[in-house]
């Protein structure tokens, strides 16, 4: 695991452009397989599950090529084969189960290993996505360690009004659809900004999808689907991020934004502690009026409050960043996961900066901010915006800290410590113990 040395203290300035949304990407380079047509992606991350993922393409005999340096790539899955005697998803990967809808539509036949992990955000069950394959005729069964879904021909269209809105089960539902008999559909789906770029790519190869961007969908089944060229948008997640680290060491960064329609209920997220968020041409920027300070309610006696839940609520991944902005500003707010559990220990750690977090149940915590910081030495869960949430507060103290066990940044953002130091950030990674 790599450390993140962070000299702080300093306002970061300058204008940046994001990396496209792994979330959007994973899901989308799984879709690749439906097709035996070219496919084209421009705006490629170079991130550990991309790699690993091409990595089994190229095993089941696809042609890939990838140039991250200009973000192109080329897959072709026109002589793909699958053995599930012989070959293996990898486990330590939770995206690879977006890969088995490709796999039956194809082959009739997909294996994944037993144990598929993700960060370590609390339980996170794959029953919802064994339903969905279930229910388009997938007989599922464990196996050796494995679980096994093998089907008998063409998938059937099937009805699913899911117990809660899950973004993976939502977009394995749209996999399986687009070549299923008939018509599909769903109740309850997600609609986060990555699914609906999900879904801009299926209907790209000749989905028939309507009600993107709703909780409603209905998928009509398709015999083939084609190629296609297909350029990625910026990463909402790190749009946030760097207006963030601009509002929170008192600077103002500008961040390419071709999405901003996305972004009214995160603009008055920001106005709670103070921060100014512009629009403009493509482009968005923080403005600070002044110091951070959390705006209190106007009903007396109630705590301002920051509630994270599936869109188009504020997106759980991005309660770090408004939870470091709260140990910063002058007062108190409370804020509220309502998706996972196990997700907001990590706050404990803060204390070690100097900031009160006080959690008070496993969704909850309230921070009371203002006080004084000073540089720490940390240690990051494996939480990928929480690694990056003490990396903000880090950069708004004067000082060195470090941030231990920070890696899973690099599972999102490849090159997110390097791109900050073009914003004025001290930054460097090092060798963990």
């Amino acid at each position: 695991m790599a450390d993140l040395i962070v000299h702080g203290g300093a306002p970061l300035r300058g204008r940046i452009t994001p990396s496209a949304n792994k979330n959007a990407v994973l899901p989308i380079l799984c879709a690749t397989l439906l097709t035996r047509e070219p496919v084209r992606l421009r705006g490629i991350t170079e991130i550990t599950d991309v790699k690993k993922i091409l990595e089994i393409f190229r095993m089941l005999g696809s042609h890939v090529e990838v140039d991250f340096s200009t973000g192109i790539l080329d897959v072709h899955h026109r002589d793909t084969l699958f053995d599930e005697t012989r070959h293996r998803l990898p486990e330590e990967m939770r995206s690879s189960i977006m890969l088995v809808p490709g796999l039956m539509a194809r082959f009739g036949a997909a294996r994944i290993e037993n144990d598929v992990k993700g960060c370590s955000l609390g339980a996170r069950e794959i029953d919802p996505h064994i339903d969905v394959f279930e229910r388009f005729g997938g007989r599922v069964e464990r196996s050796n360690g494995a679980i096994v879904i093998r089907t008998d021909g063409a998938l059937q269209a099937s009805s699913h009004w899911m117990d809660y809105a899950s973004v993976t089960t939502t977009e394995n539902f749209v996999l399986c659809a687009a070549l299923a008999r008939g018509t599909s559909t769903m109740i309850n789906a997600a609609s986060e900004p990555h699914v609906q770029e999900f879904c801009q790519f299926m209907a790209l190869l000749g989905a028939r999808i309507e009600g993107m961007g709703t909780s409603s969908l209905t998928v009509h089944g398709v015999d083939r689907l084609g190629g296609a060229d297909f350029s990625f948008a910026e990463d909402f997640h790190e749009i946030v991020t760097f207006l963030a680290l601009g509002a929170i060491t008192g600077g103002e960064v500008t961040v390419k934004n071709s999405t901003p329609e996305q972004f009214p209920l995160l603009d008055r997220t920001f106005a709670k502690f103070g921060v100014h968020i512009e629009h403009q041409g493509g482009w968005s920027r923080n403005v600070n009026d002044g110091p951070l300070r959390v705006k209190e309610p106007f009903t007396q006696n109630i705590l301002q409050k920051v509630e994270a839940a599936p869109w188009p609520y504020v997106p759980v991944d991005l309660l770090p960043i408004f939870v470091t902005l709260g140990v910063k500003a002058q007062g108190q707010c409370m804020f509220w996961n309502k998706v996972y559990d196990g997700a907001m220990g990590w706050t404990a750690e803060l204390s070690r900066f100097g900031a009160h977090a006080f959690l008070a149940d496993p969704h909850r915590i309230i921070t009371f901010g203002g006080k004084p910081l000073q540089p720490a030495t940390v240690e990051s869960p494996y939480i990928i915006r929480a690694a990056i949430a003490m990396l903000m507060l880090a950069c708004s103290i004067p000082g060195q800290s470090r941030i231990k066990q920070a890696a899973p940044i690099r599972r999102a953002h490849p090159h997110f410590a390097e791109n900050i130091t073009r914003l004025g950030a001290r930054v460097e990674w090092v060798d963990g113990d």
